[in-house]
């Protein structure tokens, strides 16, 4: 059985955000277990309405060809794969639970590192 993987997610940047979904997504498109933690502006990727998806670089990336944040957040819900949001990070970026996309739970640092237990940690 392979370890599962953990992604924490610090950066609200596209291109940071864009690329903790294409490891999430492959991982678990190869039947990895796989825990995306969002702390911080981070959290930001998982709002319902996140600001992302209005950064230049989302158009760009689909006008070559390449998956969106968009495409990939979706991919990820579809896969199953487990996101929380940090309660202290949303706190720190005064963000409010109730404006996370479904699905993503909100908990803090102890939940992630005992969903990941021996498994790998990505830290983008």
């Amino acid at each position: 059985m392979t370890p599962p993987l953990g992604i924490l997610l610090l950066s609200g940047a596209h291109d940071r955000a864009h690329y903790a979904l294409v490891l999430a997504t492959g991982a678990a498109a190869i039947g990895r277990e796989v825990v995306l933690f969002a702390s911080n502006a981070g959290c930001r990727l998982l709002l319902a309405d996140t600001p992302l998806l209005a950064d230049a670089r989302e158009a760009l990336l689909a006008e070559r060809g390449v998956a969106t944040l968009a495409v990939l957040a979706e991919a990820a819900a579809d896969l199953g794969i487990r996101r929380i949001a940090c309660e202290a990070g949303l706190k720190a970026e005064g963000l409010a639970p109730a404006a996370l996309a479904p699905g993503v739970e909100v908990a803090g640092v102890v939940t992630f590192l005992a969903a990941i237990g021996a498994g790998q940690i990505v830290t983008i």
